[in-house]
């Protein structure tokens, strides 16, 4: 059997599990939150920018802290907060989030305007300093987008020791687009979304299920 068998027959395994529950639930979630104000939007568009090579963990952390705080904290006192919740980059960071303010109430009309999910991330990703292709479709994901790839480290390790990819040593963006389409393939043959390929991707590396 090869590794591509093997991840699909494991993954078929995950769907009859009580994982695909947890799978279902936060899905569920995603869809709600893409439903919600502009607002609402753009705080998990804070997230995503807290996330860039940092921990997934940490930033869900921050982002519950914080909260409101990415809209009308000052500059400095938003880098403190990040400083103090131990963000890696809390300068940096801070100064990505001010930026992006200036589509915090329409974020959502925006993202509405805009027909194609590919073409959405195209524009997060030349109008929102700090985000690339990984966060842009981590963000689309996280408000109800279901066809893109999320493609960090872990996923990179996942796909190497199942024999899909050989992991690249840098990331170009036509070897992420390539990546992300033989994650279209294996989700279509999983019978699943890109966006809940992702959660139990993410699962069989880590036991975690986040966002």
């Amino acid at each position: 059997m090869s590794g591509r068998d093997r991840l699909i027959e494991l993954l078929e395994d995950l769907k009859r599990s009580e994982i695909s529950l947890l799978v279902d639930r936060r899905i569920s979630e995603f869809k709600r939150l893409g439903r919600e104000s502009s607002r609402e939007i753009f705080k998990e568009l804070c997230f995503c920018i807290l996330c860039a090579n940092y921990s997934a963990e940490r930033s869900i952390r921050i982002q519950r802290e914080i909260d409101d705080g990415f809209l009308t904290l000052p500059p400095s006192q938003l880098i403190r907060r990040l400083r103090e919740m131990g963000h890696r980059f809390p300068r940096s960071r801070a100064s990505y989030i001010i930026a992006a303010r200036r589509y915090s109430d329409s974020i959502k009309d925006v993202i509405s305007s805009l027909n194609d999910p590919r073409e959405i991330r195209e524009w997060l990703i030349r109008n929102i300093r700090g985000i690339g292709l990984k966060e842009a479709s981590h963000f689309l994901r996280n408000i109800g987008y279901s066809d893109l790839a999320i493609i960090d480290f872990h996923i990179l390790n996942l796909l190497d020791r199942y024999g899909i990819i050989k992991k690249p040593k840098t990331m170009t963006k036509s070897r992420y687009l390539q990546i992300e389409d033989e994650l279209r393939r294996l989700s279509r043959d999983a019978g699943l979304s890109l966006a809940e390929l992702d959660l139990y991707l993410w699962y069989i590396e880590t036991g975690k299920i986040l966002k």
